[in-house]
C-alpha cells in the first residue's frame, strides 16, 4: 500500500510558500479548536470560584493557542497520509499552500506561546496540563499511537478529553472530581464518535495504512465496541447530577441525551456487514457531534442559571 514519501515531503518542504493567513488558520483545526475552547470554558465557568474576567479570557485565549498548535503539529507529521485520504487532501500541507518547515514552526512557535501565557499570567497548573496536552496530541498520539495501534483513539482521546480540566485548573489553581468526570465524558464520548467515521471511512483509512478498528479488527467488532463505549458514556453523563454537582435539569438532559447515543449506537450495532449506504454510522457521528455539544452546553446553562439564582436569593 502505497504512501507519499515523508522524505520527500520534508525536503521539498524548505521552499518558502505564498500562504495566506486562511492557510495558516486551517492548520490550527478550527472545528477542532472550537470543541476544545468551548468544554475548557465550561471547566472554568463550573469551577466553585469566581476568575478575573481579564484572566478568563488570557486563559481561553491560550488554551485555544495551544489547541491550535497541536493541530498545526498533527499536520505538519501527518502530511504523507493527509495526501493520499481524501478527506484531507485538501488540507494546506498536502495541496502545497503552505510547506512543512512552516507548519513546523507555526507549531512550535504557538506551543511556546500558549504555555508561557497560561502560566505566566495565570496559573502555572494549568500550563502544565497544557503543556502535557500539546505534547500527548502531537508526540504520543500523532507520532506513535496513531500509526501502530487500532487502540489510537481510545488512548489518545485523552488529549482532547483534559481542555475542562485544563478550565478548571485556570480558575482554582486545582484539579477536582467534578472536572476529572467533565474528562471522562470526552475520553468515553472519543472512541464512538471517530469509530462510526471509521466505519464508513474505512477504505480511506486503509489507503494511508492507519490501524483504524474497523481496518484491523473488522466492522462488526467495531460496531459492539461502539455500542459498548454508549452504553458506559450514557450513565457517566449524568454523573454530575448524581453526585450533586448540578440541578435536576442537567440531569434530565445528560439522560435524554445519553438515551439518544445509546439508540444511535443500537443502530450501528445492528448494521449489515455489507451496509455500504453506512446511513446508522453517518448518524451516529453527526449526533455524536450534538451530543458533545448540547451536554456540555447544559452543563453550563445548569451553573449559570444556578448561580444566578443563588445571587437573587442571597
Amino acid at each position: 500500500m502505497a504512501l507519499v514519501d515523508k522524505t520527500s515531503i520534508d525536503e521539498a518542504g524548505f521552499r518558502m510558500s505564498e500562504a495566506t493567513a486562511g492557510d495558516f488558520f486551517a492548520l490550527l483545526k478550527p472545528r477542532v479548536m472550537s470543541l476544545v475552547v468551548f468544554t475548557a470554558f465550561v471547566g472554568l465557568v463550573a469551577a466553585p470560584v469566581t476568575i478575573n474576567p481579564l484572566l478568563a479570557v488570557i486563559a481561553i485565549l491560550a488554551i485555544a493557542i495551544g489547541a491550535g498548535a497541536s493541530g498545526a503539529l498533527n499536520m505538519w507529521y501527518d502530511a504523507d497520509i493527509d495526501a493520499v485520504m481524501t478527506r484531507t487532501a485538501s488540507r494546506p500541507i498536502p495541496s502545497g499552500r503552505i510547506q512543512p518547515h512552516e507548519a513546523l514552526s507555526f507549531g512550535l512557535v504557538l506551543s511556546v506561546l500558549s504555555v508561557m501565557t497560561l502560566g505566566v499570567l495565570v496559573n502555572w497548573l494549568a500550563a502544565t496540563l497544557l503543556a502535557f496536552t500539546i505534547f500527548f496530541y502531537a508526540v504520543v498520539y500523532t507520532m506513535w499511537l496513531k500509526r501502530s495501534t487500532p487502540q489510537n483513539i481510545v488512548i489518545g482521546g485523552a488529549a482532547g478529553a483534559i481542555p475542562p480540566v485544563i478550565g478548571w485548573a485556570a480558575a482554582t489553581g486545582s484539579v477536582s472530581l467534578e472536572s476529572i468526570i467533565l474528562f471522562l465524558i470526552i475520553f468515553l464520548w472519543t472512541p464512538p464518535h471517530f469509530w462510526a467515521l471509521a466505519l464508513f471511512k474505512s477504505e480511506d483509512y486503509g489507503r494511508a495504512g492507519i490501524p483504524m478498528m474497523p481496518n484491523v479488527a473488522g466492522h462488526a467488532p467495531t460496531r459492539r465496541q461502539i455500542f459498548a463505549y454508549a452504553l458506559v458514556l450514557a450513565p457517566v453523563g449524568v454523573l454530575p447530577w448524581l453526585l450533586g454537582y448540578t440541578t435536576p435539569f442537567y440531569g434530565v438532559a445528560a439522560l435524554l441525551l445519553g438515551v439518544g447515543f445509546v439508540w444511535y449506537a443500537w443502530k450501528v450495532l445492528g448494521m449489515a456487514d455489507d451496509d455500504r449506504a453506512m446511513k446508522p454510522a453517518k448518524a451516529l457521528f453527526a449526533y455524536s457531534l450534538l451530543y458533545l455539544f448540547a451536554i456540555f452546553a447544559a452543563y453550563l446553562a445548569d451553573c449559570v442559571v444556578e448561580r444566578a439564582l443563588a445571587m437573587g436569593g442571597a
